[in-house]
């Protein structure tokens, strides 16, 4: 009896510590929602910093999306393994899989051969990263709500409470938001739209298809990724959207419809039954009806201006004319703005679908809740339909790109920068193109910045967002009124949809028509006076600037074509000579030219090398060793 009066205490008193720590409040200065590959990115630079930080994920593991999605399991990020250097970060350009570590083991290359990895083994690396780098993640924490709080427990001023489904309240004074785009998007007014499958919940076995005629809606990589796994199965497979197929080969964005899933063009350009058809009418202009068991896309009398008459005019073989077994829905997915209340509500993005993304600024900040800062997918509103942002080969640096302002807003700690004098600037500008993966990844968003001082020696700033250079000492604590910035960029007018990227003039190889250049390539720009004025769309304009020639194997080593044009370009704004000599030249120049050295002689003799003192009226040269 008294051993089981102790043992019913002793459960007693586990079970109220158990609800006690459930209800338990949380303080950090940093809390990050969702442990998928930004969440724990920013959270692998916060740990390193040691900073007070807490990631908090609704599921069991870390990258949990991708348990799921896609869900055929084959990604469409390369995972290229070998590149025939050993360089790491060059390397990294090719590897659009792998997080920013110190761990050279946590490298997506050690966990697939495939060229095209699949998810589970993606799920396995993210978790391995998440615990061999012993990030503070709270699993199984569904945050339910976010809300802002005045002088709340971890000090005085405006905070934020984040509230978990089993009772577990987060205080912190700096909220990252690394959800992703998870939301299943349903347009709203398409009148039918239940009578469709969503991608989200789909069969992925084609046996479910055999002999069926499908209408897949989207024209994405997921609506082709679906086709391309079901075309064996079915009788005829129809894809429709609003606009033309965009081709990632041709407008250069990786979001675009990727080879690896187009199939079905051939088998549509080829007329073996399956076809693609645009539908300018619009999705509200439209509906699914069911008659029997077949659907059927027909035009929506509520939304068209047509009356009767003019409907029965209407061509009798439109191509959506078609009835189908199955209509699939693969339109993709948008932010879950549902957790935040009215106090901590972030604005929608009017870029692209007006609800699809949160509206930040070039901070990764939200643009009505201070202190709340975006990491991930989420912040491809910035760079939409134009750069990599939206990926993770492109969101580590964004993420990286964050963790260095937030260092500096909150710590005082300003971008890490190296001090370069004049004569090395052309040479480091030379081994960034060659190597950098951030703002190779990040083209067009992400730059170098090289500070010019007053005394001409330069603070180098590697991968700073160039749409904060209106703002650059806010961004990064460095100031300067002189800048030249390294961007990578294409041709102007070589991408997008129907651009003929295999045209037999596409590539220049003639340095002097370097700007001409189509392919991914380096250019310079210089800033004279501060700037002024934020740029969303394009790089700040100058008139001083200088393109790289593009290069077959993005090798800008050529001393011709790619390093000789960099140092004079450099030269014009210093206006010196800024080539490097061997201490013998130094010596013949200085017989020859006198006081008129190239810079770097000047410094060889000035750090007391050797001093050098002429009587030119005697034509004498008094040599002074020191």
């Amino acid at each position: 009896m008294e051993s089981s009066f102790i043992f019913t205490n002793w459960l007693f008193l586990v079970m109220f510590v158990v609800v006690a720590n459930c209800q338990a409040d949380v303080n950090h200065q940093y809390c990050i929602i969702g442990a998928g590959p930004s969440g724990l990115q920013v959270g692998y630079f916060l740990q390193r910093a040691e900073r007070s930080y807490v990631i908090i994920e609704k599921d069991s593991v870390a990258g949990s999306f991708f348990q799921r999605y896609p869900r055929h399991r084959k990604l469409v990020s390369i995972n290229k393994r070998h590149t025939g250097l050993t360089n790491k970060e060059f390397n990294f350009r090719h590897d659009w899989n792998s997080l920013i570590s110190d761990d050279e083991s946590l490298m997506m290359r050690h966990y697939s051969k495939d060229y095209f990895p699949s998810a589970d083994s993606y799920v396995v690396y993210l978790q391995d990263f998440a615990e061999r780098l012993g990030l503070n993640i709270h699993y199984n924490s569904e945050i339910v709500s976010v809300a802002r709080e005045k002088d709340g427990s971890i000090g005085k001023g405006e905070t934020f409470l984040l509230k978990e489904r089993n009772g577990t309240s987060y205080h912190c004074k700096v909220v990252i938001v690394s959800t992703g785009m998870w939301v299943p998007n349903i347009p709203e007014g398409f009148r039918g739209i239940e009578h469709a499958e969503g991608y989200e919940s789909m069969s992925i076995d084609p046996k479910d298809f055999e002999g069926q005629s499908v209408l897949i809606i989207g024209r994405g990589n997921s609506g082709f990724e679906t086709a391309s796994n079901i075309v064996g199965s079915t009788a005829f497979i129809h894809m429709t959207s609003r606009s033309r197929i965009r081709l990632a080969f041709q407008t250069h964005y990786v979001g675009d419809l990727r080879a690896i899933n187009n199939e079905l063009i051939d088998t549509y350009q080829l007329k073996s039954l399956d076809g693609l058809f645009e539908s300018e009418l619009g999705l509200k202009n439209q509906a699914i009806v069911k008659e029997g068991n077949k659907l059927q896309l027909v035009l929506n009398p509520d939304f068209l201006d047509l009356d009767s008459d003019m409907l029965e005019k209407l061509p009798d073989n439109l191509g959506f004319r078609s009835s189908y077994d199955r209509i699939i829905r693969c339109m993709g997915f948008k932010f879950d703005f549902s957790i935040f209340t009215s106090s901590a509500q972030p604005d929608p993005s009017p870029v692209g679908d007006y609800d699809k993304y949160p509206n930040i600024q070039c901070n990764y900040e939200s643009s009505s809740v201070p202190n709340m800062f975006f990491a991930g997918v989420v912040t491809h509103s910035l760079d939409y339909r134009k750069s990599a942002g939206g990926f993770i080969h492109g969101f580590r640096y964004t993420a990286q790109a964050l963790f260095r302002h937030l260092e500096w807003r909150y710590h005082g700690l300003a971008w890490p920068s190296i001090s370069l004098a004049p004569a090395d600037l052309a040479s480091h500008f030379v081994k960034r193109m060659n190597e950098a993966s951030g703002i190779y990844q990040m083209f067009g968003i992400l730059a170098d910045v090289a500070v010019l001082g007053e005394d001409d020696m330069i603070e180098y700033l590697e991968e700073v967002p160039i749409a904060s250079l209106h703002m650059l000492k806010d961004m990064t604590g460095h100031d300067g009124k002189r800048l030249i910035i390294l961007n990578m960029q294409y041709g102007q007018n070589y991408s997008g949809p129907g651009k003929d990227v295999l045209s037999e003039d596409r590539a220049i190889g003639d340095a002097s028509s370097a700007d001409k250049s189509n392919f991914l390539h380096p250019v310079l720009y210089y800033y004279k006076e501060p700037i002024k004025d934020l740029f969303l769309e394009d790089i700040p304009k100058t008139d001083i600037y200088h393109h790289v020639v593009e290069d077959f194997v993005t090798d800008w080593t050529a001393r011709r074509a790619h390093i000789i044009p960099v140092r004079r370009f450099i030269e014009a704004i210093f206006d010196s000579d800024l080539r490097c000599f061997p201490s013998e030249l130094c010596f013949q120049y200085a017989l020859t030219y006198g006081n008129s050295l190239p810079l770097c002689c000047q410094d060889y003799f000035s750090n007391g090398f050797l001093q050098i003192t002429f009587d030119l009226s005697l034509s004498k040269h008094l040599l002074i060793c020191t």
